[in-house]
């Protein structure tokens, strides 16, 4: 199991020292979610910043594109470090050319899918990617709760995953916390993506990874 904690709950004023105490507390990934104000109804973290975050750690940077037109920016966040960037079914008119894309700057390629969002939607490209992202909450704002049905979402990605012979990533990403992330464990992610569990937790960021970690139980 990996756990990526997300920097858009963390203290900007502390960039580097948040990343790194995540990191101590033995993180695996740092998730970067990038939001334009259109996609979705927030705006977050650009290039800039991922490559602030980059100088943080050596960890795998999963860049998170909740953007209008991501191809756009493909080359711009690999330039800045990403080793991964996940852009939205959703937002992708042509998504198979933008996962070749990203494929093709030489990092992995992800997809997104909204919770309305059936897996039909991208069962033709599964075999595409080296990670699939299930949204637990509606994108746009951290501190949001589970919402109820995600696991069931999850089991089934799993199950699709594992029927069409893909070896990606399941990512879990929105209200994943030390209460529900042995349940999402045992759906079948084997990536859970914490904001607030990890950076709003009392014993700070290192503790709030070791939290997850400890309820995880593997």
């Amino acid at each position: 199991m990996k756990i990526a904690p997300s920097i858009l709950s963390c203290d900007f004023s502390r960039l580097a020292e948040e990343i790194q105490a995540a990191e101590a507390g033995g993180a695996d990934w740092i998730h970067v979610d990038v939001m334009d104000g259109h996609f979705v109804p927030n705006i977050t973290i650009g290039p800039v910043i991922t490559e602030g975050a980059r100088r943080a750690t050596a960890l795998p940077l999963d860049v998170h594109l909740m953007i209008e037109a991501p191809e756009r920016y493909l080359e711009a966040f690999v330039k800045a470090g990403a080793d991964s960037l996940t852009v939205h079914q959703e937002a992708c008119p042509d998504l198979a050319s933008t996962l070749s894309e990203i494929r093709a700057l030489g990092v992995r390629a992800g997809v997104a899918v909204n919770p309305d969002t059936p897996l039909d939607a991208v069962r033709s490209i599964v075999t595409d990617v080296d990670l699939l992202v299930i949204m637990s909450v509606h994108p746009g704002f951290g501190g949001q709760k589970y919402i109820p049905g995600s696991s069931e979402k999850l089991r089934a990605a799993r199950s699709m995953l594992d029927e069409m012979g893909s070896g990606a990533e399941l990512e879990v990403d929105g209200g994943v916390d030390a209460l529900n992330a042995s349940e999402v464990a045992d759906a079948g992610a084997s990536v859970l993506v914490a904001g607030s569990a990890v950076y709003a937790h009392s014993g700070g960021a290192a503790e709030g990874v070791r939290t997850i970690r400890k309820a995880l139980g593997r």
